[in-house]
C-alpha cells in the first residue's frame, strides 16, 4: 500500500479490478471535480510527447449543449485516465475490491479517453453549474510512463468503429430529422420496405433501394431545415406528401416495390436508385415549393419520362466521377439542375454558374 497523507488527496469510492496482471480502479467521480483534476496535453506539445490526439474544439458546443439540453436524459460514457504516481486503495472490511481511492493532489492525471466529454462538461458546468451534483465513472490506470499511456490510447481506440450514419438516425429519438426519417421509411412509399434502416450503404445484392441516412439528408435538402417540435406535424405532411407524389411518377420505383424488378438491377443501371438520385430530387422539391406552392404537383408530372440511366451522357458527366456516381455537393446539384432543365425550370444564377463551369470541362 502507497503511503499517502490522506489528508492531501482526492477520495473516491472505487472498485478495484485486475487486467493484464495490474491492478486498475473503477470510480464514481463528481462532474464538478473533473474539470479541476483531469488534465489534457494540449497542441503546444508535439505529438510524439502526447499520449492522445488534438483535442478537436469544433466537437464541444455540440456535446456541452446535449447535456445542458438533457439535464434529465442524458449519458456520459465512463472516462478512462492515468494516473503519474503510486495510488492508495483502502479496502473497506469483507468488500471484495470495494474501497475507497485516494490520489495525492499533486499527482498529473491524464485522459486517455475521454478529452471531449471532459471539455463539454467544463463547458456545461459553467451554464448549468447544477450538473456538478452529478457523477461520471472513471477507468483509473497507474501511469507506467508515456510509452505505457500512448499504447493505452491505441489500444482502447483500435476497435472503436463509429456506427453509421443511418443506424444513429434509427436510434436517435431526439434528433427531429431521424425521426422524420423514421416515420417516412416506416409509413411512406416508396421507402416502405426498401429501406435499409442499419447500414449506410447498399450491398450488391441488397433488395433495399434507400437507406435511412439518404433519406434524412434528402428530406432534410427538401425543407431547407431541420423540423422543429412545434412544426414536426407540418413537415411530416409536406415530406410525406412529396415523395408520395414523387413516387407517382417514378415507373422503376413503383416496379421495385410490387418486387416486379430487383432493386440490384435498378442500381446497376440508375441514378435514381442511389443516394444521388434521392438528394438531387430533394432539391428539386425545395425549388418547386419555394417557385410554384400552389401548382408544384403538376410541374413533377414530366419526371415521368426523364431518363435516369447511367448509360445518359448528359447525366452521366453531371453525377459520375471516373465512371463511379460521385457523392459531392456539385455532382448533387447538377444531377438536380439536369431534372429542373428537363421540368423547364429556371436556373438560379449559381446554377447556372455550374453549368457554364460543366461545360468548360
Amino acid at each position: 500500500m502507497a503511503n499517502i497523507d490522506v489528508e492531501y488527496c482526492y477520495s473516491f469510492p472505487a472498485l478495484r479490478g485486475i487486467q493484464a496482471g495490474k491492478p486498475f480502479y473503477v470510480a464514481m467521480c463528481p462532474m464538478r471535480v473533473i474539470p479541476k483534476i483531469f488534465s489534457f496535453d494540449e497542441n503546444d506539445v508535439p505529438p510524439e510527447l502526447r499520449a492522445q490526439r488534438t483535442l478537436n474544439k469544433a466537437r464541444i458546443p455540440e456535446m456541452a449543449r446535449y447535456l445542458i439540453d438533457n439535464p434529465d436524459d442524458y449519458i456520459f460514457s465512463a472516462l478512462t485516465a492515468s494516473i503519474a504516481v503510486d495510488v492508495r486503495f483502502d479496502e473497506f472490511m469483507d468488500s471484495n475490491n470495494l474501497g475507497t481511492l485516494r490520489v495525492p493532489m499533486e499527482a498529473q492525471i491524464l485522459i486517455n479517453d475521454g478529452q471531449h466529454r471532459r471539455k463539454a462538461i467544463e463547458d456545461a458546468l459553467e451554464q448549468k453549474p447544477e450538473l456538478g451534483q452529478d457523477n461520471i465513472p472513471v477507468l483509473f490506470f497507474v501511469d507506467e510512463g508515456l510509452q505505457r499511456s500512448q499504447q493505452m490510447f491505441a489500444d482502447l481506440n483500435k476497435y472503436a468503429i463509429r456506427p453509421s450514419p443511418s443506424l444513429s438516425s434509427l436510434y436517435d429519438h431526439r434528433d427531429i430529422s431521424s425521426n422524420l426519417a423514421r416515420y417516412l421509411a416506416m409509413s411512406v412509399e416508396p421507402f416502405v420496405g426498401l429501406t435499409e434502416m442499419e447500414k449506410s450503404s447498399i450491398s450488391k445484392l441488397s433488395n433495399k433501394l434507400f437507406t435511412l441516412s439518404s433519406i434524412k439528408q434528402a428530406t432534410r435538402a427538401l425543407l431547407g431545415k431541420d423540423p422543429k417540435e412545434n412544426d414536426f406535424e407540418e413537415m411530416t405532411q409536406l415530406a410525406s406528401l412529396y415523395w408520395q407524389t414523387i413516387f407517382d411518377v417514378m415507373p422503376d420505383w413503383q416496379l421495385a416495390a410490387k418486387k416486379q424488378v430487383s432493386p440490384a438491377q435498378l442500381r446497376q443501371d440508375y441514378v435514381h436508385a442511389h443516394g444521388i438520385g434521392l438528394h438531387a430530387l430533394g432539391l428539386l422539391g425545395r425549388s418547386l415549393m419555394t417557385e410554384y406552392p400552389n401548382n408544384w404537383r403538376q410541374k413533377i408530372t414530366n419526371l415521368k419520362t426523364f431518363d435516369w440511366r447511367k448509360s445518359n451522357l448528359d447525366l452521366s458527366k453531371r453525377a459520375m466521377q471516373h465512371g463511379k456516381l460521385s457523392k459531392s455537393g456539385t455532382a448533387i446539384q447538377l444531377t438536380c439542375n439536369a431534372l429542373k432543365i428537363a421540368l423547364l425550370l429556371p436556373l438560379s444564377s449559381e446554377e447556372l454558374e455550374l453549368e457554364a463551369q460543366m461545360a468548360a470541362q
